[in-house]
């Protein structure tokens, strides 16, 4: 038995010939390609970000006069709070990144295929039919507080097939890097984002078992009168999942693609290249936190000091030094080189500088004195890196597109979007750092009030989350334009470094013709006469 299938996702139609639009759909739908897969992953994601931005403008304009505006009505409070708060972190982080990395990784580490394609297939459709099951049941009063109780047992089964989809992909994805990659491609050779993809996938196994067996045991608990928890459901005992550290597992990947975009933008081999991936894989040590279940906050009153301190280093301090390991060293590659700055390394950048911002607020809220657990802080830590993921995941499609479509994306474009997304971004989470403050209650719509201008910073966040509205439709407009219209791209456009920019763009269904002998961990700027590496 293999792990891989060189011939998975070909094409079964005779050359010179145009299938049907039917057989076309069911080209895709039941296609095994890597690039398929990931390239589907990647178009609902961004579908899904629509919802949680057009959500989180009615969070705010409903928030300007809490109680009064009735925008949302009371009843569906709960079940669009948990909406929300399911699309940010399961519709739009995770899977946008899985599906770059389902689509990505292959290619980087020489393989003609992922590794289990039925496999990755099956991630896809799980989670997207697990993600629609949870949406359903949402809108017919199931999920946290839901009022019918066969929409609630919808709820904890449309949740677990989307973990069940999540973990499916991760396998599928930490095996390919693990067995999959070309000969002399040692593990510490693998590009920045494919080593981003392993220790990310490797963090989603290990933590989102803990959560679907949380689903199992509330759901249980649910069909017997809520005996055995008394009454808590899934909103007290599965929000871990949705909220820090969890969603440092997720967003890792994004911080991979500004190590990988930054050397090739800076015209030099990747500086201090050990540092940066130890700065990736602290990162995911969150995963200690989330699988733990519980928020570690510091308490320096009295003898809690210490006995606070420790943990609270190892699950917020040792992310955060992660991803200023990685941001850090990225920007030390621009200082060293000749940078070109174009529109995915903006978005990259720019990403990863919110997420930076969100992981340090996240560090601030644990805490203790600040006294901002409960707030809409942690709110606003979501978002910075929620959105700050999202502008990233627009570079990386940027940067890849002439693989997966076989088109490059207009960089002053991109430099526009990039620049309206930050915008958006800390309007709409940067307010709600100031009421977090001001003890303006997470999860609430109504019935708080505080000493300050209330309607200014919940406005200002409408706002905000409208704006990425506008970038992510732009976006998505932008990217069917060019795979529509836009020119040819050349097999290298960028003067890449990695395997992935030896294969014709877009790549073939099987990647490679034959599998390439790798000695460094920059193989395609070794074959590159010295003058071109040196314009590089």
């Amino acid at each position: 038995m293999t792990t891989i299938d060189a011939h998975v996702g070909a094409s079964t139609q005779a050359k010179g010939t145009s299938p049907s639009f039917v057989a076309a759909i069911g080209n895709w739908v039941t296609s095994s390609d890597h690039k398929k897969i990931g390239k589907i992953f990647i178009g609902c994601s961004l579908l899904f970000a629509l919802s949680p931005s057009i959500l989180g403008a009615l969070f705010g304009f409903e928030r300007m006069t809490p109680g009064s505006t009735g925008i949302v009505g009371a009843g569906a409070v709960t079940q669009l709070v948990s909406l929300y708060h399911f699309d940010l972190v399961f519709g739009v982080l995770a899977p946008l990144f899985i599906g770059l990395a389902i689509a990505v990784v292959p290619m980087q580490v020489g393989a003609r295929s992922i590794a289990f394609p039925r496999l990755a297939q099956y991630s896809l459709w799980a989670w997207l039919f697990g993600s629609a099951l949870v949406a359903a049941s949402l809108i017919a009063n199931g999920g946290p507080g839901g009022g019918s109780s066969n929409m609630v047992d919808l709820y904890f089964l449309g949740l677990g097939l989307t973990i069940v989809g999540l973990v499916a992909a991760s396998i599928s994805i930490a095996t390919t890097v693990l067995t999959a990659r070309a000969p002399g491609m040692a593990l510490d050779y693998v590009p920045p984002f494919t080593w981003a993809a392993l220790v990310g996938s490797i963090a989603t196994i290990v933590s989102l078992p803990v959560a679907l067996s949380t689903i199992i045991y509330v759901y249980v608990d649910h069909t017997h009168a809520a005996l055995a928890l008394g009454g808590k459901g899934i909103e007290t005992t599965l929000s871990w999942a949705f909220s820090q550290p969890q969603t440092f597992v997720f967003v890792v990947m994004a911080l991979g693609v500004l190590a990988e975009i930054a050397p090739i933008t800076a015209r030099v081999r990747q500086p201090l290249r050990p540092i940066v991936l130890t700065g990736i894989a602290l990162i995911t040590t969150a995963v200690l936190g989330a699988v733990t279940q519980s928020q570690h906050l510091v308490d320096f009153s009295g003898s809690n000091a210490v006995k606070t301190f420790v943990p609270f280093i190892v699950f917020n301090g040792l992310p955060l030094l992660g991803v200023l390991i990685t941001v850090a060293v990225s920007m030390l590659s621009l200082k060293e080189g000749k940078p070109a700055v174009n529109g995915q390394f903006a978005l990259a950048v720019l990403g990863a500088l919110m997420i930076l911002v969100g992981v340090a607020g996240n560090f601030l809220q644990n805490v203790k004195a600040t006294n901002l657990s409960g707030t809409v802080f942690a709110e606003a830590v979501t978002v910075y890196l929620v959105y700050g993921g999202l502008l990233a995941a627009m570079g990386a499609i940027a940067h890849w597109a002439p693989k997966l479509w076989g088109r490059t994306l207009p960089t002053q474009k991109l430099l526009g979007l990039a620049a309206l997304g930050v915008i958006g971004t800390i309007a709409a989470a940067f307010p709600l750092y100031i009421a977090g403050f001001s003890d303006q209650p997470a999860n609430a719509l109504g019935s708080f009030t505080y000493d300050g201008p209330i309607a200014l910073w919940n406005a200002l966040s409408g706002i905000g989350h409208a704006l990425i509205a506008l970038v992510v439709i732009a976006f998505i407009g932008l990217l069917i334009d060019a795979v529509r219209n836009g020119a040819q791209a050349t097999d290298d456009p960028w003067n890449g470094h990695t395997l992935e920019w030896a294969i014709p763009s877009p790549a073939p269904v099987n990647n490679f013709a034959e599998l390439a002998q790798v000695g460094s961990p920059e193989p395609v700027l070794d074959a590159k006469p010295a003058s071109q590496e040196a314009s590089a």
